[in-house]
C-alpha cells in the first residue's frame, strides 16, 4: 500500500516493543534512531543536546523538556514512569510554541496563487450521475395508487485520489479533532488515541489544515488551524504527544472551542469536518430527569446551540462501553455527520482511518435536489423517505427539495419519493423529473444538472405478474430495517428487551422473503447481519447497556446517512461493509498494515453473559 513507510514513521511507537538495540559504543542510540517526539534522527554531530532517560531511551533535550513541562513523566516508547526528569529547558533551541488563546483568528493562511488557493484543478468531467427508477413500470389505467415509490439515485464520480503526491486531484480539508483526555482515558486508551491521531496527521496533505482540541474538566486548543506541511506535521505530533489524561468529561466545552475555531478562521478550505471522540458521560453540562407516564425522560443542555453556525459535519466516536451513545448520535445527526461505536480499543485507528478516507475524497458540496411533478391532474408527492437528510414538500404536493450536502467519491445516495398516482386514460404518464445544484469540490464551480423525465405505462389491462424493481425494493428494505432498529431501541430503553428482540426478529424474517434479499443483494446481507448482531446485544440488560444501545445508534446513523460508520467489527465481518467507498477501504487497509501490539488491550471487556 502506498505511503506505508511514511505512515509507520509518524505513528507513535508500540509500547510492547523492546527498546532499540542498535547503539553506539557510548551507549546512545545510533544515527538510525529517531526521537519519538519530533521523529527526527538523533545524531551527535547535529550539535543538539540529547537526554537519555533511566529506561535507556534517548530523545532530543528540547523535545523531552517540552513534553515534561506539560506534566508527562512517562516514556513515550516503553511507558516507564520516570523518577528523574529534565528540569532545564535549553532556550537556544526552543520547542514549538503557540499563541495564548485570546481568540481564534490565527489560522495559518492558505497558499494563494493568482487570486485563488493553489493546486485547484479544473473539473474534467461531471462529478455526479442521476438516475430515476419507478417501483413498477406500468399501472392499469383504472387504478389509482397512493403509495407509488420512485427511486432517486445519485452517484458521485470515481477517480478522486487521496494520494498526497498529487494534491491537485482532490479538495483540501480543514479538520478539527476534539479529543477526550479525561481520567478514564489514562494508559492504553490514551496511547492508542495518540497513535490514531498520528495516523491522521501523517495522511493529511500539505494543503490540508488541522487543529486539535483536548477536553477533560475544561478544554484547550493545542494549536491553531495549521497547514500539514512536514514542519506542521512534526509540530502537531509533538503537541499531541504532550497530552496526559486526568479530570472529568466536559464534552460541551470541547464542542464550544471546536465551534469557535471553525467560526473564527480567516480562510476556509472547501471541505471542513470535525471529529469528536469521548469515552464517557458529560459530567459538567447540567441535565435533569423527570418522570412522565412511568418512564424517565432526560433533559440535557441544548448541545445544538454549541455546534458551528456554518453547519459542518461532526463525526462522533463513542469509545468503549461507558460513553453517552445517545448524545454522540444526536450531535452527529444534527450536524449531518455520523456516529461510530469503537467497542474494541485496538480498532480506534481503523475507525479514524475510515472517516478521513472519506473526508479526503469529497467531490460534491452543498448539493440540493429539486423534484417536480409532471402530470398535470391529480399527481402529488405525499412524502419523501430521505433518512437523516432534510426534505421539504410544497403545500400543493407538486414539488419537493432534499438537502443532500456533501458526497465522497463513489458514494451513492438513494431517496424514495412516494407519489399519489391518479387514474389515467393516456397510454403513458409522465411522473417526475429532478434538478441537482451542487458545488464541485475540486474546481469550486457551481454545477446545475437535470434528469430526463420519468414516465410509466398505463395499459388498460396488465398481463403477467407485476415485477417490482430490485433497486427500489432494496431501499424500501433499508428504511424498514432502520425503523425496526429505532423501534427496538425505544422498547429496550423502556425495559422491554423481549419486545425489542421480537421486533428485530420479525423484521429479519420479513427481510429474507423480499425480492432483493432472495437475489443475495449485498446491502440486504448487511442489513440481515446487523439485525442478528443487535438481537444478540439485546439478550440481557447488561449486554444492552454495554454495547447494544451504541451498536443500534451507530447502525441507525449509517443507514440513515447512507455512509459507512465504524462498529464492531469495523471490518472482517462476513457481510459486506455497507457504504464503504474505495478511498475509505484503502485508508483502513493502510491502518491495518501498520499493526498495533498494545499491551493487554482488551476487546472492550465484552460482556458474554
Amino acid at each position: 500500500m502506498e505511503n506505508t513507510n511514511n505512515s509507520r514513521e509518524a505513528t507513535l511507537p508500540d509500547p510492547s516493543s523492546p527498546p532499540p538495540r542498535s547503539t553506539s559504543s557510548s551507549g546512545l542510540p545510533s544515527s538510525k534512531s529517531k526521537c519519538a517526539i519530533c521523529l527526527d534522527e538523533i545524531r551527535k554531530e547535529d550539535g543538539k543536546a540529547i537526554f537519555t532517560a533511566e529506561c535507556s531511551h534517548s530523545f532530543h533535550f528540547d523535545c523531552i523538556t517540552s513534553n515534561v513541562k506539560h506534566g508527562n513523566r512517562i516514556c513515550p516508547l516503553c511507558r516507564t514512569e520516570w523518577k528523574q526528569v529534565p528540569l532545564f529547558v535549553d532556550n537556544r533551541v526552543p520547542a514549538p510554541t503557540f499563541p495564548v488563546q485570546t481568540g481564534f483568528e490565527d489560522d495559518e493562511p492558505l497558499v494563494v496563487q493568482n487570486g485563488q488557493p493553489s493546486g485547484v484543478a479544473a473539473a474534467h468531467r461531471q462529478a455526479l450521475e442521476i438516475k430515476l427508477l419507478p417501483q413498477v413500470t406500468a399501472v392499469e389505467k383504472s387504478v389509482a395508487r397512493g403509495d407509488f415509490a420512485v427511486l432517486v439515485h445519485l452517484r458521485a464520480a470515481e477517480g478522486v485520489s487521496d494520494d498526497n503526491d498529487r494534491p491537485e486531484t482532490r479538495a483540501p480539508l480543514d479538520l478539527i479533532a476534539v479529543l477526550d483526555v479525561s481520567g478514564s482515558m489514562e494508559g492504553t486508551k490514551l496511547h492508542l488515541l495518540k497513535n490514531a491521531v498520528a495516523f491522521v496527521i501523517d495522511n493529511l496533505g500539505e494543503r490540508d489544515r488541522l487543529s486539535v482540541i483536548a477536553f477533560s474538566s475544561g478544554a484547550r486548543r493545542l494549536f491553531p488551524l495549521r497547514l500539514m506541511s512536514e514542519r506542521g506535521k512534526r509540530q502537531a505530533i509533538q503537541a499531541v504527544n504532550t497530552l496526559v489524561a486526568g479530570g472529568g468529561t466536559n464534552i460541551a466545552e470541547g464542542l464550544k472551542i471546536g465551534a469557535r475555531v471553525i467560526a473564527d478562521r480567516r480562510w476556509k478550505n472547501p471541505v471542513s469536518g470535525m471529529m469528536l471522540l469521548s469515552d464517557g458521560q458529560d459530567n459538567f453540562t447540567l441535565s435533569r430527569s423527570y418522570s412522565h407516564s412511568h418512564s424517565q425522560v432526560r433533559l440535557r443542555a441544548d448541545y445544538e446551540s454549541l455546534l458551528p453556525s456554518s453547519r459542518i459535519p461532526i463525526h462522533t466516536f463513542g469509545f468503549g462501553v461507558d460513553h453517552d451513545a445517545e448524545l454522540m448520535h444526536t450531535i452527529s445527526q444534527v450536524s449531518s455527520g455520523t456516529f461510530s461505536f469503537i467497542e474494541t480499543e485496538t480498532v480506534i485507528r481503523d475507525a479514524f482511518a475510515q472517516c478521513i478516507g472519506g473526508l479526503l475524497s469529497v467531490v460534491v458540496l452543498d448539493q440540493v435536489v429539486e423534484i417536480e411533478c409532471l402530470h398535470e391532474e391529480g399527481l402529488k408527492i405525499s412524502s419523501i423517505k430521505a433518512g437523516s437528510y432534510r426534505s421539504r414538500v410544497s403545500s400543493d404536493g407538486r414539488t419537493a427539495k432534499i438537502d443532500v450536502g456533501d458526497m465522497y467519491a463513489e458514494e451513492e445516495r438513494d431517496f424514495l419519493v412516494i407519489l399519489e398516482i391518479p387514474k389515467c386514460e393516456n397510454e403513458s404518464m409522465p411522473l417526475v423529473k429532478i434538478r441537482c445544484v451542487y458545488k464541485d469540490a475540486v474546481s469550486r464551480e457551481i454545477v446545475r444538472m437535470e434528469s430526463e423525465e420519468l414516465s410509466i405505462q398505463r395499459p388498460r389491462e396488465m398481463t403477467g405478474e407485476e415485477v417490482v424493481s430490485v433497486e427500489v425494493d432494496r431501499q424500501l428494505n433499508r428504511f424498514l430495517v432502520s425503523e425496526a432498529m429505532s423501534e427496538a431501541r425505544v422498547l429496550a430503553d423502556g425495559g422491554d428487551l423481549e419486545g425489542a428482540v421480537g421486533v428485530l426478529r420479525n423484521r429479519e424474517r420479513e427481510l429474507a422473503e423480499t425480492q432483493s434479499a432472495r437475489a443475495r443483494d449485498g446491502l440486504c446481507l448487511s442489513l440481515s447481519s446487523e439485525l442478528g448482531a443487535l438481537q444478540e446485544r439485546m439478550s440481557s440488560r447488561r449486554m444492552y447497556e454495554r454495547s447494544g444501545r451504541a451498536y443500534a445508534f451507530s447502525s441507525m446513523s449509517s443507514h440513515s446517512a447512507q455512509r459507512a460508520t465504524a462498529r464492531w467489527p469495523v471490518c472482517g465481518s462476513a457481510a459486506p461493509q455497507a457504504y464503504q467507498t474505495s478511498s475509505m477501504a484503502r485508508m483502513v487497509s493502510r491502518s491495518q498494515e501498520l499493526g498495533i501490539k498494545s499491551p493487554k488491550s482488551s476487546p472492550a471487556r465484552r460482556d458474554r453473559s
